[in-house]
């Protein structure tokens, strides 16, 4: 079998059994066959891979986008004069638009050129990006304003990218290529940590770290306009789909089916909860680690900018590696572990959201009184918390039918971000500021009032955790229906789900 499956060839259709021609939903354009398939559209193996390292690339630059203020916060509080109960607003903007944004960019990637709309989008945060750092101080609505569009832009990235590169593999390679794909998650927060704390550093001038991101990502549309193809939807299933022009069901059909499709729903509240902890820990984590070493002795308070960036340093560092580690081990154990256990993908991803709870807990209950602690089980934590990007995304793409995965992407970063990290780092500042208030005016009080916020972010992970494990009774059921689905031998029980889910319409042959 090759490795890459856009070279694979298709021949005629055979004849079906009477009955087995009737489609419903929005699985109706994947069951419909053809008397003769046209040419296979067809990729070097190689351009695959340069490909896959382009989008790869990319991926990194999105994530450093969504980090790089986090990594200065110290300084855009000082700069902008904005107390922590409306800081958190700027992941809020930023999040609140990419969720906005994502179902139209899903419902444009599922219909329309996914390379044209991926290029409106790139050229849409750079631009952004680069016109916040010209943002006077009188005007910081504005700089809110940048942040909103940045994330518009990221939106289409974050929803297109992973369903082309699950066009140009194979489902057995899915795993592997997904793992790096989702390796610069990690990667790319804590190098969006590392950049904002180097360059202020260098410049003393934290407006550099948003003017030196357009230049990398200059290199990156370049790139990807010339070595980056768009395959046909659906090119590396071994089927006829890729190359037949048919019918599309509807947007409404579509999230239909995907409503009643419960290894999606079930895996997309666990992705949530993800959402919702890693978005409370990135934006704050580095001025808690502050604000630490100030109650340990070990730092002055900062009066004025740049403010030490010392802390988003460790931490980015910190991501970075237990990024990596996490996600090839994750997507290795996931790899290893389906071959004795069908259901092993949510379990893995439910396991590590549980024990990822309780490393968060004990990281919060060690810090008042040691750092080193606190800072073995945050690691312990973060590593826990990703193994599961790659295996969350081979699960979207098992249960899914190929037509459908663009809309699936967008409606789970939706989910995922409006109840997830878009309100988690206004939610943690609003505890923290409402804690502080009855306290006094102190950096202990400080300290612990962001302590106990952290506090409900444990919590969410044990129901992500928990998600998971119902994921994982419907998964077997919801992969052999995508899989029928696709080659067109529905049995009954099926067909007559199906029917359900499209509201009892059916469309003739």
């Amino acid at each position: 079998q090759a490795g890459v499956a856009v070279g694979m060839s298709m021949g005629h259709s055979e004849p079906r059994p009477e009955g087995q021609g009737r489609h419903y939903g929005a699985l109706a354009s994947d069951q419909r066959s053809t008397a003769t398939a046209p040419a296979p559209w067809s990729l070097p193996r190689r351009r695959a891979y340069v490909a896959a390292a382009v989008l790869c690339y990319i991926n990194l630059l999105n994530y450093m986008n969504w980090f790089i203020i986090a990594g200065v916060l110290l300084d855009v509080q000082k700069f902008f004069q904005i107390r922590d109960s409306n800081v958190g607003l700027l992941q809020t903007v930023f999040i609140g638009c990419l969720l906005l944004s994502a179902p139209v960019f899903g419902y444009l990637g599922d219909r329309h050129s996914r390379k044209a709309t991926l290029t409106f989008g790139i050229l849409l945060w750079s631009g952004a990006g680069l016109s916040s750092s010209f943002i006077s101080r009188r005007h910081s609505w504005l700089f809110f304003l940048s942040r909103g569009i940045v994330g518009t832009g990221t939106a289409s990235y974050s929803t297109i990218a992973p369903t082309i590169l699950g066009d140009l593999f194979v489902r057995d390679q899915w795993t592997r290529v997904l793992a790096v794909f989702y390796i610069f998650i990690p990667v790319g927060s804590g190098l969006g940590y590392v950049l904002g704390s180097v360059v202020t550093e260098l410049t003393g001038n934290w407006l550099w770290a948003l003017r030196v991101m357009p230049c990398l990502e200059a290199v990156a549309l370049v790139l990807f306009i010339l070595l980056v193809p768009d395959p046909p939807r659906g090119a590396a299933e071994k089927q006829g789909e890729a190359t037949t022009k048919r019918p599309r069901s509807t947007w409404c059909e579509d999230v239909r089916y995907l409503a009643r499709n419960w290894s999606f729903v079930w895996s997309t509240f666990g992705v949530t909860a993800t959402a919702f902890v890693t978005g409370a820990l990135g934006f704050w984590i580095p001025k808690f680690l502050f604000e630490a070493r100030v109650v340990h002795g070990q730092q002055l308070p900062c009066l004025r900018e740049p403010c030490n960036s010392q802390d988003s340093l460790i931490f980015g560092s910190l991501t970075i590696m237990t990024g990596i580690i996490g996600v090839v081990l994750g997507a290795e154990a996931s790899r290893r572990y389906k071959k004795v256990n069908p259901r092993a993908e949510p379990l893995i991803c439910a396991s590590s959201l549980l024990a990822t709870a309780l490393c968060l807990y004990l990281a919060l209950v060690l810090a008042p009184t040691t750092l080193l602690g606190f800072y073995v089980f945050l690691a312990l934590g973060e590593l826990l918390l990703s193994c599961n990007w790659a295996v969350v995304a081979d699960i979207l793409l098992s249960v899914v039918v190929p037509r459908c995965r663009g809309t699936a992407e967008a409606l789970q970063i939706t989910v995922g971000h409006v109840l997830g990290d878009a309100c988690s780092p206004y939610l943690t500042g609003l505890i923290s500021s409402a804690l502080r208030a009855r306290r006094p005016n102190s950096y202990l009080q400080r300290f612990l009032s962001l302590q106990q916020s952290f506090l409900c972010c444990v919590f969410v992970v044990a129901l992500g955790g928990g998600c998971f494990l119902l994921t994982a009774l419907y998964l077997e059921r919801d992969q052999t229906q995508a899989q029928e689905s696709r080659t067109g031998t529905l049995d009954s029980k099926d067909v007559e789900s199906q029917a359900v889910l499209s509201g009892g319409k059916n469309h003739p042959e």
